[in-house]
This record gives structure tokens, sequence and C-alpha cells, in this order.
């Protein structure tokens, strides 16, 4: 039994949401041993270290001609530039800042940002469709994370924190819109790639300004989280990318803070008041409309050189059709994002 693209691209997603989720109340647990520049370093090392474990063990095997993925090409370099410096240095270096100023539990939560701000980018810059359910769903989302800074004691995060939080959001809606412009490409090249460079960028700058890495237990941990939640994670979420569209994944990935949250309460010993209630139930009403957000509307498509994984059967025919009249176009249903 087939599954769809759309079922498809929503188990990756959100599987890659769970995992990215849970990296937030972990790394909390590891900064009293680091610091967030070099922790960020060696996040992003152990998921480019995992992967290039995997990448060996895939290059073991040949897959047919017909199945191979498409090799990143020297024209991806500055897709790739950006997606280094926005979502492997500035994002990660601002989460970590966010979280040493803020709660497990209203950090995950602010971390929704990333879903609207990466939606807005779709619509208005790189010309993604969503309609009003969409745009309500991600007002809610806002109005969520902004609940979290009106709370009181143990639980408000002060307003750097809170800026740096929306600041790393933001770094990562750029470099999810631009990840999906690669999306075509090989996952795991391209996250390998982004991986690798990134930590490398964040370790020279961390030994630079004479930070030195953490003792051998904490490094370990390290790694070993940033190979789950910066190396598998991202993966999974470049090949929702590709299924869904930019401004769809988004909504998947808005469940990874929720999963922060649950594993802060008993990770860190936090609890939830009922700010912290409200900011979720406006955030789950928002990604719940994200979710059965639909549109349909005429959908053409320019002709164009395509280059990724595919078989050729009926729809990746490069054999000619027979002449025949071209259709006029018809509305559709679409759920695209990469």
């Amino acid at each position: 039994m087939s599954i769809s693209p759309r079922v498809a691209g929503a188990v990756l997603g959100l599987s890659a949401a769970a995992l990215f989720g849970v990296s937030a109340p972990v790394a909390k647990l590891l900064l009293p041993s680091s610091t967030p520049l070099m922790l960020a370093a060696l996040l992003y090392l152990g998921g480019g270290l995992g992967l290039t474990a995997l990448e060996l063990l895939r290059g073991l095997r040949t897959p047919p001609p017909d199945r191979r993925e498409a090799p990143l090409a020297r024209k991806d370099v500055p897709l790739l530039l950006g997606v280094i410096l926005c979502g492997g240095v500035v994002g990660p270096v601002l989460m970590l800042v966010g979280l040493q100023r803020l709660t497990g539990v209203a950090a995950s939560l602010m971390l929704n940002l990333e879903g609207p701000f990466t939606i807005i980018l779709a619509l208005l810059v790189f010309g993604e469709h969503l309609g009003r359910a969409g745009a309500l769903a991600a007002g809610l989302i806002m109005a969520g994370a902004t609940v979290l800074g009106l709370q009181e004691g143990e639980l408000r995060g002060d307003v750097l924190g809170i800026l740096a939080l929306a600041g790393a959001c933001l770094a990562w809606a750029v470099d999810n819109n631009l990840t999906q412009r690669l999306s075509l490409k090989d996952p795991l090249a391209l996250v390998r790639f982004k991986t690798l460079g990134s930590g490398s960028c964040t370790l020279l700058l961390a030994l630079l300004t004479g930070q030195s890495l953490p003792t051998g237990t904490v490094l370990g941990a390290a790694l070993v989280l940033g190979f789950a939640s910066h190396g598998v994670s991202i993966v999974l979420d470049a090949y929702s990318l590709r299924l869904v569209g930019a401004a769809r994944e988004a909504a998947y990935f808005a469940t990874a803070p929720f999963v922060g949250a649950l594993v802060a309460v008993p990770l860190l010993g936090e609890h939830l008041r009922p700010l912290d209630l409200l900011a979720c139930g406006l955030m789950a009403g928002g990604v719940v409309l994200l979710l059965r957000e639909r549109h349909a509307h005429v959908h053409t498509h320019a002709a164009l050189e395509h280059e990724h994984l595919h078989t050729h059967d009926l729809h990746h025919s490069h054999e000619p059709p027979p002449a025949s009249p071209p259709p006029s176009p018809t509305p559709i249903a679409t759920n695209t994002r990469p």
C-alpha cells in the first residue's frame, strides 16, 4: 500500500520535531558545564560526524543509477553558505543564549515562533500559498509566545532571553526556506555539509574567544545529542520539506516545543503554571489549524530541468507523449512546502 506524499511528509516532519524538541531541555542541563558557543559547535559537530558515519555505511552498497540522489553542485554554494550562517551559527548560538535566561518550559514554548516566521517568509519572499486558516494559526502561535513574556515568578523570562530566542527562530526560518530550495538534492549530503560547516565555524569562534572544550562526559553527551537533534532530525526535516513545502513543514515542526516543554517538567523539575497552560492552548490551537489547513487554486508548472531521486514511471517518462491538445489549467488541491 503506497503512502501519499502528504502523509509521508507529515510523519517525517513530526519525527524530526520530536527529536529536536527534546534537545532544548537536555541542552539546558549541559550548559552549566559549557558555554553557549562551544555547546552549539559540539551539537552540530555531533550531527555532522554521525551523518558522515552513515554516509560511509551507505557507500558500502551502490544504488541503481536511476535511484541515486542528486549531488550538490557549485551553483548551490551561495544557498549552502546562507544555510550554514543562519541555521548553523546564528540560530543555535541565540537559542543557547536564550536558554541561559529563560526556564526550559518557557524557552521550549518560545521556539514556536519558528513556524510563523517560516510561513511569513515562505509567503512573502518565496511565493508559497497559505489560506486564511493558516494566517489565523500563525497569529495564535505568536499570541501564545507573547503570553510567555507576561509571566511572573519562576517561569518568567527576561526581555533579552525572549529576543534571543525570537532571533534564533527568525534565523531558522531563513534556513528553512533556503533549505527548501535545495530539498531535491541528497538530504544526507546536504545536512552533513551544513552540520560540519556550521560546527567547524562555531568551534573556531569559540576557541578564538578563549573557550575550552568541556570534560569527557559532557563532550560525549553533547555529540550524541547533536547526532539525534541536529543530524537525524534535520535529515528527516529535509525530506519533509521536499514532500510538503516550507510553509506546511513549519506546521509539523511547530510541535517540537511542546515535546520540549513536556520533557522539561520531569527532567528539570519545573512546573506548568496557568499562563503556561494558556500559552500551550493558544499554540496548540494554532498548530491544529496549520495541520488542517488546505488550499485549492489553479496550479501550473513551468517547464524545467529536474534533478532529484526518481524512477522512470509514467510521471517521469523522458519519452515525448502522444500529440494532444494542451489541457487548460484546472483547480487542484495542493499541499507543498519544499
